[in-house]
């Protein structure tokens, strides 16, 4: 299991920590272990001076196809989300140091609203976003409520969180869900290239600039709440459970 989530330094990119999604097998569905595992991680990036930079990358063809359906099963009989969840939500959204995405090929869930708390996402041309909360009985998460619409405009995030329609890269790009896109042999390495560069600027100008541009996140962590009390509730609801066999009969 805890290959399922690897944790690198790479020597070739000094102060940069990758968080790498390795578990192809099931196109790097996150359980809760993984959940836990990357919140560890986010919290050493934070308090270690030599990681100025945190970087997530998914494998070949696929960045993560969201949520592990057993733990998600698991969430909907119990009726809640595991703290796992949050905990991973609320370390991400509160990083204090700059965090990067490459993405190549498909990203659904909180394959996309990852990138949503990212300062800069690479993903390659045949790069796939998709939120299908809605289709599941549920609603979105990782505060993508608030800042999916300041990013991208209401039509676009309703279309992205609530129709759940795809959004290829090229689209996304044009959305402002991620800046650059690239060839799908060239993901990995300029994701980690942007992170280098990153990580060789003066950290507290840096730092101090970030802050600035993305502002007060307390409304961010808010709707991280809100939305989890909301997401629990639909996990409890009629509709929901015939969702879930729906999908299970697929």
């Amino acid at each position: 299991m805890t290959d399922h989530v690897l944790i690198e330094r790479p020597e070739a990119f000094p102060g940069v920590q990758v968080i790498r999604l390795n578990r192809p097998e099931k196109k790097n569905a996150i359980t809760r272990e993984m959940y836990a595992k990357m919140t560890k991680a986010l919290t050493v990036a934070g308090t270690d001076p030599a990681v100025r930079v945190t970087a997530f990358l998914g494998t070949e063809g696929c960045f993560s196809a969201g949520n592990d359906m057993a733990d998600f099963l698991a969430f909907a009989v119990g009726g809640t989300v595991g703290t796992e969840v949050l905990d991973f939500l609320r370390a991400l959204a509160g990083a204090r140091k700059p965090v990067v995405s490459g993405v190549d090929g498909l990203a659904i869930g909180i394959g996309t609203t990852i990138h949503l708390h990212c300062d800069l996402t690479v993903a390659s041309a045949r790069s796939v976003f998709k939120t299908p909360f809605v289709d599941l009985a549920l609603v979105p998460e990782a505060a993508s409520s608030l800042i999916a619409p300041r990013i991208m405009g209401h039509q676009r995030a309703f279309a992205l969180l609530a129709a759940g329609e795809p959004l290829e890269a090229a689209d996304a790009l044009q959305a402002g869900l991620i800046w650059k896109v690239v060839g799908q042999d060239a993901v990995e390495e300029e994701t980690l290239s942007v992170a280098a560069r990153l990580a060789r600027k003066p950290p507290e100008a840096l730092r101090i600039a970030r802050d600035l541009i993305r502002g007060d996140r307390s409304d961010v962590l808010s709707r991280i709440d809100e939305e989890a009390q909301h997401f629990a509730a639909q996990l409890k609801s009629a509709e929901a459970r015939a969702a879930f066999e729906a999908f299970m009969r697929r």
